[in-house]
């Protein structure tokens, strides 16, 4: 009888475990979120790998264009559906979201298609290739009470995020300026120009250390490999307080130099990107007003020391992409938001409208110069 009874509470034991483990399944289905990609061409290929890691993601679909590509990601993600024709994706109702990795001026189509369908949407930088194009977009999403994430990659990098701290702290004192350098030879491309391929990154970390936008921007560049796409660009941004930043972005150039330099009152610091390990480099360097009653004022250069801050790297792709996942599952605001990517895609167009007319200043409104980002 004991014996009997002691069988008893041992499967009855079992049946609880299992029972909670069930529960505990459960409770993790409901908490995944189902996606679809569409592009999985040079960049696209790593969304797919790194939504695919992620636990809380389901992968449903691949959509591209290309059979070797599809081939591709077969062979490399099994379970995934392959498709060519986006409507698939949009037909599927248990689809929560629709990451789009395709060329730059499908963005508007492709994002505009899944907020109508009832979609989450994480697309790639830049938004849109318009102003208008981005406004209906974020307007879309608020309506339909949807999550709209761009991926500015660079601010989800983790010596971005300690250049941010540094910033907010006074550990640089006054920011006076930013300079930025994204050059390399190639890739070069056939459906946008240098400033729209690159000034994204350099402009949306610009804005996430300042937290305003320029009140003018103005821009010049010049096609030397093809008619009408700009190979070479500098821009220039104007803010409040005297404030001021440069790009110089290129794919016809000698060097690879991905780096942003601000520069303080207290301290400067360059951001390099191509550097493996010391992505970071604090000069303790700056200029000091000294006054002299009977003499007048004068100036003291302080050279200090070099300090390169230990950074504990993520890949920022990960970050990003678990972010959104983060964001639809928990009804959070994303950090790149559409209206973030639509600051970015004003001061693009206003830089391409300045380029067009020889590097005449663009103003933006005064309203939103003084908006905080």
């Amino acid at each position: 009888m004991v014996v009997a009874q002691a069988e008893v509470g041992r499967i009855s034991g079992l049946l609880q475990e299992a029972i909670r483990a069930r529960i505990r399944i459960d409770e993790r289905t409901l908490m995944m979120l189902k996606a679809g990609i569409v592009g999985a061409g040079d960049w696209g290929k790593n969304l797919v790998r790194v939504f695919y890691q992620i636990r809380d993601v389901e992968l449903a679909y691949c959509c591209d264009a290309d059979g070797n590509r599809r081939k591709a990601v077969s062979q490399l993600f099994p379970g995934v559906c392959l498709t060519s024709r986006f409507e698939d994706i949009l037909a599927d109702a248990s689809v929560q979201a629709v990451i789009i990795a395709s060329s730059a001026i499908t963005h508007y189509e492709f994002a505009k298609a899944a907020l109508e369908a009832g979609k989450h949407v994480y697309v790639e930088k830049p938004l849109a290739l318009s102003v208008a194009h981005a406004e209906e977009m974020v307007a879309l999403a608020d309506s339909k009470n949807l999550k709209l994430m761009v991926g500015h990659l660079l601010v989800y990098h983790p010596a971005v995020s300690h250049l941010r701290k540094m910033v907010e702290s006074g550990e640089l004192g006054e920011v006076f300026y930013i300079y930025s350098q994204r050059v390399n030879l190639g890739k070069i491309r056939q459906d946008e120009n240098a400033l729209w391929s690159f000034a994204p990154h350099d402009i949306s970390v610009i804005l996430h250390l300042l937290g305003q936008l320029p009140v003018s921007v103005s821009a010049r560049g010049e096609s030397y490999l093809r008619e009408g796409v700009e190979d070479v660009v500098f821009v220039n941004m104007k803010f409040r307080d005297r404030k001021m930043a440069q790009l110089q972005l290129s794919w016809l150039d000698p060097h690879k130099i991905r780096k942003i330099t601000i520069v303080g009152s207290k301290k400067m610091v360059v951001f390099d990107d191509v550097e493996s390990t010391e992505k970071l480099k604090i000069f303790d360097k700056g200029v000091s007003g000294v006054s002299y009653e009977s003499y007048g004022d004068s100036l003291t250069l302080r050279f200090g020391d070099i300090n390169i801050p230990h950074i504990n790297m993520t890949e920022p792709l990960r970050a990003e992409c678990q972010h959104f996942v983060d964001c639809v599952l928990h009804d959070k605001q994303p950090m790149t938001g559409g209206n973030d990517g639509l600051r970015v895609v004003r001061i693009i167009e206003a830089a391409e409208h300045s380029m067009k007319h020889d590097g005449e200043p663009v103003r933006l409104p005064e309203s939103l110069a003084a908006e905080r980002t």
